[in-house]
């Protein structure tokens, strides 16, 4: 047996030994490798659709709209179409399902008609099994990521089919399978020379896979040495790095553009939200159309002022005067806000608000009875403070009255306020002028009396004509909370008024007097103990009605 044979039985074994085991570790290698990076990129979607989830939520809790529902279903609608962005295949699925296995979302039309599908997706959506998944769709082997969404109690799957997801796998293989007989073959006619020059290039490829799989980096590429299938082998393996690569990148634009967007959105809201009511900002939002359209509505509005505030400011420097202003305007604000109000407007160093829109309550009335009777409570505290530092008190009377005004975003397409107009709020201005009148801190109308008198207790203070108006009107006062003293006081108040309106002016007299007793500094019984000793001696007639007509605002 001549040498050569001898070398070709004795070193051919080790050689195709040698190969087969390279050959096998290169494949098992390459096919660990791709498998993992492309389990990492249906994994990095997963993980992109579930931030961009938690994001969509985080914005919908964050702007209290999590309970409303037309705000849940565009959410649902953004997820979804975010998930259509990330499909690259015509094989990628991604859909979502509820504990009871019912499609509730997908990137693509499926149907569940299969009883023992849906049976296995209920399963794994009630045991929230959430990770890599094998799973057949539609009849189809799948295989993804899975992970469950909260919020909505969604089990949501990132999918491709099995085929396709193992193809390239599948083609390294067997182009591995092809050079390994290539090289066995050539073995035996060049054992030594070429073993070198076949092994390196699979080494440095099977090196690099394993690079890119520790380190996720899929800027790099293998070099291509030699146009064979070595070299084939490594073009296609970077043509899918550099795929994959761009996908990445792609949906990193997506995620930094969403999150550029979102921050933007913030600020341009927190912007607007000093001049206009955050309400009135996401109607124009969502309806553009309907910026310049008014309406009637039913609403409470509210007048606040600070009496002879043009005395008092001539005792402050202008930026102490600002200062002051800026503070009191702050406390009150926060208290109309806390009540459901919307402010209007400063006028000077009045505040006009109204409650009832853009959203209307069934309490809107008692709300701004409360505000103003709190923001009252409020100046004591503020006024203390500002005594303290040498500052003049501020007083205030307030008006309110409720009744039709037309509201909405009034003005033109380059400017324009959320406003109201109309008799009624003439008439809230009139009442809150009354309050230096009668000494009040707070003055109403009849058509709120009738909705706060069952919640607060209210005294009748007297029926006038305003100006500007042909008829008379019942004005009130209320407090929160009244001591026995005043409870009694007012008792006997409101039996004196109905002996006063019916011409009962002596009995009305001896009832203002016990007022007067009870509460010695009680401006209300001294005005009306005055008027019944006045039409004791000169009776109105018959025709009196009780009114008292005002000539002043």
């Amino acid at each position: 047996m001549s040498i050569r044979l001898k070398i070709i039985f004795v070193v051919l074994p080790l050689m195709i030994t040698t190969i087969l085991l390279a050959g096998v570790s290169s494949a098992y290698s390459a096919r660990a490798g791709i498998t993992r990076v492309a389990v990492e990129a249906l994994g990095f979607k997963a993980q992109e659709l579930q931030k961009y989830a938690d994001n969509q939520w985080d914005l919908l809790v964050a702007n209290d709209l999590a309970e409303q529902r037309e705000y849940l279903d565009v959410t649902k609608l953004a997820i979804e179409s975010y998930a259509g962005s990330l499909i690259r295949s015509e094989t990628e699925l991604i859909f979502a399902v509820d504990r009871d296995g019912q499609l509730v979302m997908n990137s693509a039309e499926i149907e569940f008609s299969d009883p023992a599908e849906i049976s296995v997706l209920r399963q794994r959506a009630s045991d929230v099994e959430e990770g890599w998944q094998e799973i057949i769709v539609d009849g189809e082997t799948r295989v993804g990521q899975a992970f469950h969404f909260g919020p909505f109690d969604w089990y949501v799957l990132v999918t491709d089919t099995s085929a396709n997801f193992y193809r390239e796998v599948d083609e390294i293989n067997n182009r591995t399978y092809f050079i390994l007989g290539g090289a066995t073959l050539l073995a035996i006619v060049m054992l030594l020379v070429f073993a070198g020059v076949l092994m390196g290039p699979l080494s440095r490829m099977v090196t690099l896979m394993n690079e890119v799989r520790e380190t996720n980096d899929l800027s790099r590429r293998v070099d291509i040495e030699y146009k064979d299938e070595i070299g084939a082998m490594a073009r296609t393996f970077n043509i899918m790095l550099a795929e994959l690569e761009g996908a990445y990148d792609q949906i990193k634009g997506f995620a930094f553009s969403a999150v550029v967007a979102r921050r933007n959105e913030r600020k341009i809201r927190s912007i607007f939200q000093k001049y206009v009511p955050k309400d009135v900002i996401d109607q124009v939002l969502s309806n553009p159309d309907s910026a310049l359209v008014g309406e009637n509505r039913v609403l409470a509005i509210l007048f606040s002022d600070i009496r002879s505030f043009t005395t008092i400011s001539e005792s402050f420097m202008p930026d102490e005067l600002v200062k002051s202003l800026n503070r009191y305007f702050e406390i009150m604000i926060d208290i109309i806000y806390d009540h459901n109000g919307t402010p209007d407007k400063y006028i000077g160093d009045a505040i006009m608000a109204f409650f009832g829109a853009p959203v209307h309550h069934e309490n809107d009335s008692l709300e701004a009875v409360r505000a103003a009777l709190e923001m009252q409570v409020a100046l004591r505290q503020f006024n203390e403070m500002h005594m303290k530092e040498g500052k003049p008190a501020f007083k205030t009377g307030i008006g309110v009255n409720y009744g039709v005004v037309t509201v909405g975003n009034i003005g033109s397409e380059r400017k324009m306020d959320y406003t109201i107009i109309g008799d009624s709020v003439n008439l809230g201005s009139r009442l809150e002028g009354l309050t230096k009148e009668y000494h009040q801190d707070v003055i109403f109308s009849e058509s709120v009396f009738r909705k706060v008198k069952t919640e607060l207790p209210c005294r009748l203070l007297d029926k006038v004509q305003v100006k500007g108006k042909t008829s008379g009107v019942s004005i009130y006062t209320a407090e929160l909370k009244l001591a026995p003293r005043q409870q009694k006081a007012w008792g006997f108040h409101h039996a004196g008024m109905k002996r006063y309106l019916t011409q009962e002016f002596r009995e009305a007299a001896k009832y203002f007097a016990a007022v007067r007793k009870l509460l010695p500094n009680d401006y209300l019984a001294e005005l009306y103990i005055g008027r019944c000793k006045e039409y004791l001696k000169s009776p109105p007639g018959p025709d009196w009605n009780g009114v008292a007509i005002m000539t002043s605002k």
